[in-house]
């Protein structure tokens, strides 16, 4: 357990005065059994007029900014700060928490769950060449049958295991495809591969966007930034999340604030603005957070 402070900061400038559209930002997180939120402050500058919140198709919590039409500005700069405290689910999850029948795969969802999951057991990326596919079987070859646990977890062991990570800050994510065949990616990126490979397995799965706080041994990867990982449907286990950048199970340091079928959807600030395409100058984004441990 521990008590986090988050301040997520995201400024975009340009080079003429502009006019804002309507912006969602998807940045304050749910309380839950796994984390309570203390507070929460969100402050916009140039001010918007209106200011709404709602809940989206997931139900994660979103903020509708708008400004006046008259307005013109030359920087937009949100600022989210949190203050929770996160209650990890956990060590690894024991086979006998599933349901017998998920124990070992291949398994079936049952007739009530699948009519809930079955647009997140389907495969949402191309793969003409079935490379995807034939990454995930290695997980699950061999005599006899596999536990689904041991093959979830050796397949989120590999891909950090295998695969080099490396930040980019341009938008968009590539295919499951790309990731294996560059053999680099993002956190965002393994997230969509791990996706990929347990839905070509049968399995539903939701790509998940929040924060990492690192712990004290300093071997974690991606942290102190906006973080993305993905959890899993497994019957008596619920959502069980994964984070195949760092080979961590079950929202260990994992800070969630939305989740939903695919990384596009996961968007932390989205908006535009009304001027000239050569208007935009620039973006920071920057995300500090902190962690100290509570007994």
């Amino acid at each position: 357990m521990a008590r986090i402070n988050i301040t997520h900061t995201t400024e975009y400038r340009y080079r003429n005065p502009v006019g804002l559209t309507r912006h969602s930002m998807m940045l304050r997180p749910d309380d839950s059994h796994d984390l309570r939120l203390h507070h929460a402050v969100l402050k916009i500058d140039p001010e918007p007029s209106t200011i709404r919140w709602t809940h989206d198709v997931f139900n994660n919590a979103i903020c509708v900014a708008e400004w006046p039409q008259t307005l013109r500005t030359n920087r937009l700069r949100i600022v989210s700060t949190l203050d929770l405290t996160h209650h990890p689910e956990g060590p690894s999850l024991p086979a006998y928490s599933l349901d017998p029948a998920a124990e070992f795969l291949p398994f079936s969802y049952s007739a009530q769950e699948i009519a809930d999951l079955a647009r997140l057991a389907e495969r949402q990326l191309p793969d003409p060449e079935r490379t995807v596919d034939t990454w995930a079987r290695r997980f699950i070859a061999g005599p006899g049958p596999v536990r689904t646990l041991d093959a979830i977890n050796a397949m989120s062991r590999a891909i950090k295991a295998e695969l080099a990570y490396g930040a980019r800050y341009e938008e968009g994510t590539q295919s499951a495809a790309q990731t294996l065949a560059l053999g680099t990616g993002t956190c965002r990126d393994f997230a969509v591969l791990m996706m990929e490979a347990v839905r070509s397995l049968g399995l539903a799965a939701r790509f998940v966007t929040g924060y990492l706080y690192d712990d004290t041994s300093g071997t974690t990867r991606g942290g102190g930034a906006t973080h993305a990982w993905c959890s899993i449907y497994l019957p008596g286990a619920g959502w069980v999340e994964y984070d195949p950048t760092n080979g961590l199970m079950a929202g260990n340091n994992l800070i969630r604030v939305g989740v939903t079928r695919s990384a596009e959807q996961a968007i932390p600030v989205a908006g535009g603005y009304f001027g000239d395409a050569n208007d935009f100058e620039n973006l920071f984004v920057d995300v500090s957070v902190s962690a100290v441990p509570l007994r």
